[in-house]
């Protein structure tokens, strides 16, 4: 299709696979993606997976949008991780040198407000909004990964290990509500490792950790107040991997509010690890 009649579709992007998801499966559906890989985040090789691509410093979203408006984009998905540790380093106003958009969203669409992911989230939302782009849902042009109700694997639950889900969902539930994290760690119907700035993958090391005789369940889900316009939370071939070297036995999330990265090649690993995978 020529590119002056395809439609034209942002992509703001931090770490991850997600980002080439998002980006593939909307050339796939005939948009031309203009990308913004966020500085120190973003994998390079992106540029490659994109009809056009900018690098953009993470505190300066007034150049994101000149570059997206640029190429006519009035539609955009946000999505893969930022590395939330970065931001608080010593000397970060110096380094990340924050554009106006970037004051406005922090000092004006934000005072009085607190600061965590949900509330800075809708502010950068809103502000795009101003500037005429529109965010979209991240799982518009991937949905056929997200993940679904009941054992995804061939392995089923032991009668432990669902007392351990029963135990532990509402808890789950309850630290996302809190905007603490998405993901809780038991065993025995004990809480082993909650889910905090470190990530998933932190988390999962620091349970090996704590409960040297393996055997807990990992259970993740989207906060119950989650924008599915952005932050969308995932697992894929790493958590697998990651649960396997340090004890975990099987991995629950919820249905439709998780994204499988590459599912079928994250199930067939799991089979291949003896952990079971389910969507609840």
């Amino acid at each position: 299709m020529n590119n002056a009649v395809r439609p034209v579709l942002g992509l703001i992007a931090g770490e991850g696979r997600l980002p080439f998801m998002v980006a593939e499966g909307a050339r796939k559906a005939g948009f031309r993606v203009i990308c913004i890989g966020l500085a120190d985040n973003a994998e390079p090789s992106l540029a490659e997976h994109v009809d056009v691509f900018f690098w953009g410093a993470i505190a300066r979203p007034g150049g994101w949008m000149r570059k997206l408006r640029k190429h006519n984009v009035s539609r955009a998905i946000m999505v893969g991780r930022v590395e939330k540790a970065r931001i608080y380093t010593p000397r970060r106003i110096l380094r990340y040198l924050p554009d106006w958009r970037a004051f406005r969203i922090w000092y004006w669409r934000l005072r009085g407000k607190d600061k965590r992911n949900d509330q800075v989230l809708l502010a950068i939302t809103e502000e795009f909004a101003d500037g005429g782009i529109i965010l979209e849902d991240s799982t518009m042009y991937c949905r056929e990964h997200l993940a679904t109700e009941g054992v995804m694997t061939r392995k089923q639950p032991s009668r432990s290990v669902q007392a351990d889900i029963e135990f532990g969902w509402k808890l789950v539930l309850e630290v996302g509500r809190l905007d603490i994290g998405q993901a809780i760690a038991v065993r025995e119907q004990e809480i082993i490792a909650v889910e905090s700035i470190e990530g998933t993958a932190a988390m999962i090391e620091r349970a090996g950790q704590l409960c040297k005789k393996g055997g807990w369940t990992l259970l993740k889900a989207a906060k119950p107040q989650q924008d599915l316009r952005f932050d969308m939370p995932c697992v894929g071939p790493d958590t697998i991997t990651s649960m396997h070297k340090y004890g975990g036995q099987c991995l629950v999330v919820e249905k439709d509010r998780v994204l499988i990265i590459d599912k079928p090649q994250t199930l067939d690993l799991a089979d291949k690890l003896g952990i079971t995978v389910i969507g609840h």
